[in-house]
């Protein structure tokens, strides 16, 4: 099967998640600056998760950009990713609605451990239909980025479960500083691969 019916539908449903997250976001009551200061933890939640679908969204695009073509595990993976992030609007605007208490930062953080490891398993998914010595294989072979990621939204998740709710939200902006880069592994050898 080719690829591009899976690409168009991915991207279609990262923009819908897009969009519901900002139209989440209420207009301030009041003219004035001091109005938008109770709006300040909404905002920097839908930032981070702007980002974070963002971030999904490129380094989606890269790893498709790289595969020859697809088959009904793929998709089924494809879809398991999209389900959790479909799930990033309703955890955001918890986290946000609620300025960074505990438990939404916990969810919220699970929600995003949930969404790497699923993207973790599609890109195993498309590695078992490319092959082993694909050059795709080859141009993601390390997975260092993705299993610290992982180890960060965890540690992230006990900060805010024992410490500071806070500092656990701060863990996870860090694994999207890791990420705002995209992946160079795939874009360097795309050449390649598409040869």
């Amino acid at each position: 099967m080719t690829k591009n019916r899976t690409e168009a539908f991915s991207d279609g449903v990262l923009a819908i998640i897009i969009t519901i997250m900002v139209l989440g976001l209420q207009l301030p009551n009041g003219d004035t600056f001091e109005a938008l200061k109770p709006l300040i933890p909404k905002i920097l939640s839908y930032i981070l998760s702007f980002i974070y679908v963002g971030i999904y969204w490129n380094n989606h695009h890269h790893l498709f950009q790289a595969v020859q073509k697809v088959n009904g595990k793929i998709l089924w993976a494809n879809l398991v990713l999209l389900f959790f992030l479909s799930l990033v609007p309703i955890t955001t605007a918890w986290m946000g609605e609620n300025h960074f208490a505990s438990h939404p930062v916990i969810l919220y953080g699970v929600n995003l451990m949930l969404c790497a490891i699923a993207f973790i398993i599609l890109a195993q998914t498309i590695l078992e239909v490319e092959g082993k010595e694909s050059k795709l294989a080859k141009a993601i072979s390390s997975h260092y980025k993705e299993y610290t990621s992982v180890a960060l939204y965890i540690l992230g998740i006990l900060i805010a479960l024992f410490f500071k709710s806070e500092l656990g939200a701060l863990c996870y902006a860090v694994v999207a500083l890791i990420w705002v880069i995209p992946d160079k592994r795939i874009e360097k050898n795309i050449a390649d691969i598409l040869d």
